[in-house]
């Protein structure tokens, strides 16, 4: 066996600061630019639904030309742009006059936020070791769901405390602090070596890495479910009179997911894909399962326990194989994924809140368990089949 390779080095420390800020400030901004919108710019709550929608469409838009740019003209350039134009935007929010002068920012930031999470993204797969992929990968998407943790929190605690001003000024703050991370990150020799001279402007056929799309169209699947517990849940513990509850959702959330993340990263490593993949998506499974019958604290938090061990353990897990899928191109992989994977959270915010309206949360959450259950079927058929037999060859390729 191979010596175990560090794992914690100042590169892949600042790879995860940059993603943590900038997914922090895409948490906070989520749940608090809807009610700035209504409350400082007077608009309608439809028309609040548009700083959501622009920014998704910015950075869905963006990514797949980001991740050829980040295999022909290379990872620093990219990230450095990625995260400059990130940071512009943020300051920019602190001269905002009227509605559709935000709209022009949040497609701007949208951008920003587009390329970073695709370069950061790819730098994450360089700079962890091959041996611990998918532990490293798994600790890298920690990162993004802690910002999910503390992002609601804070934001909403700081306009509650001073005003939106301060938040945008926090903001900065925070986007400053990616930059200067990510200027910090060094691309690995290997890296810089395989930048290849193909079009800076892709042909429409480059877009894609067709590779990556089964497991990229599986998590889409399974994301169109979990929009629904992204975006509402806060509004079904309401209903049910669990207010106080809810709010420690997403903390139960990250706990048991920073519990579960030094075994699950290591077994996903160890004992292939499969074994880690299928339990998870059952777990997920349950947890929206125990969601729906949720009429006590108590179980909206095992609930929430659930769905953070499944889908926080099934992302990093899907990320790390479209990765495997075409190591030489990881910008192009890593933009493919997310692409495919931000339209699901972003249609699902959309069928969700419809289905809701006719069938209620309980029923909406009891059907998606067993939506996500299916998934198995769907895994095995577009990637599980062929994974036992791949890790196999890898284990003794590395013995």
């Amino acid at each position: 066996m191979r010596p175990k390779q560090k794992l914690w080095t100042k590169n892949f420390v600042n790879v995860c600061m940059s993603n943590f800020f900038v997914f922090l400030i895409f948490y906070l901004m989520f749940v608090t630019l809807p009610i700035y919108t209504i409350d400082q710019l007077h608009v309608k709550e439809g028309q609040a639904g548009l700083i959501i929608s622009i920014f998704l469409l910015a950075a869905i838009l963006i990514r797949p030309f980001t991740g050829q740019w980040v295999d022909t003209i290379g990872r620093k350039p990219i990230v450095i742009l990625a995260l400059s134009i990130f940071l512009v935007s943020s300051l920019l929010y602190l001269f905002v006059e009227s509605f559709p002068y935000l709209l022009v920012i949040r497609f701007l930031q949208g951008i920003g936020f587009g390329m970073a999470t695709t370069v950061v993204g790819a730098l994450a797969s360089d700079v962890v070791p091959n041996q611990r992929k998918g532990e490293g990968m798994g600790y890298f998407a920690m990162s993004m769901n802690f910002a999910m943790v503390i992002g609601p929190f804070l934001g909403l605690t700081i306009v509650q405390t001073f005003d939106y001003q301060i938040m945008f000024v926090i903001c900065v703050v925070f986007a400053a602090v990616a930059f200067g991370s990510g200027l910090f990150i060094r691309v690995p020799l290997a890296a810089s070596s395989e930048v290849k001279k193909r079009r800076i402007v892709p042909k429409a056929d480059g877009l894609i890495e067709r590779p990556v799309l089964p497991i990229a169209l599986t998590g889409a699947f399974m994301a169109l479910t979990y929009a629904g517990v992204l975006s509402f849940v806060s509004v079904y513990a309401k209903q049910l009179g669990l207010e106080t509850a809810a709010t420690y959702f997403f903390v139960v959330y990250a706990v048991v997911l920073l519990i579960s993340r030094p075994f699950t990263g290591k077994w996903f490593d160890q004992y292939g894909e499969n074994i880690i993949v299928i339990p998870s998506i059952i777990i997920f499974s349950a947890g929206l399962l125990l969601l729906s019958l949720a009429h006590s604290s108590i179980l909206l938090l095992i609930a929430g326990g659930c769905i953070g061990l499944g889908w926080g353990t099934i992302v990093p897990s899907f990320q790390t194989i479209a990765l495997k899928k075409v190591p030489e191109r990881a910008g192009a992989a890593t933009a493919t994924f997310f692409s495919v994977f931000d339209t699901g959270i972003g249609t699902g915010s959309f069928i969700v809140g419809a289905a809701a309206t006719k069938i209620g949360f309980s029923s909406l959450y009891f059907n998606s368990s067993f939506i996500v259950l299916g998934t198995v079927l769907l895994y095995m058929l577009l990637h599980g089949r062929q994974s036992q037999k791949q890790w196999a060859m890898e284990l003794n390729y590395d013995s």
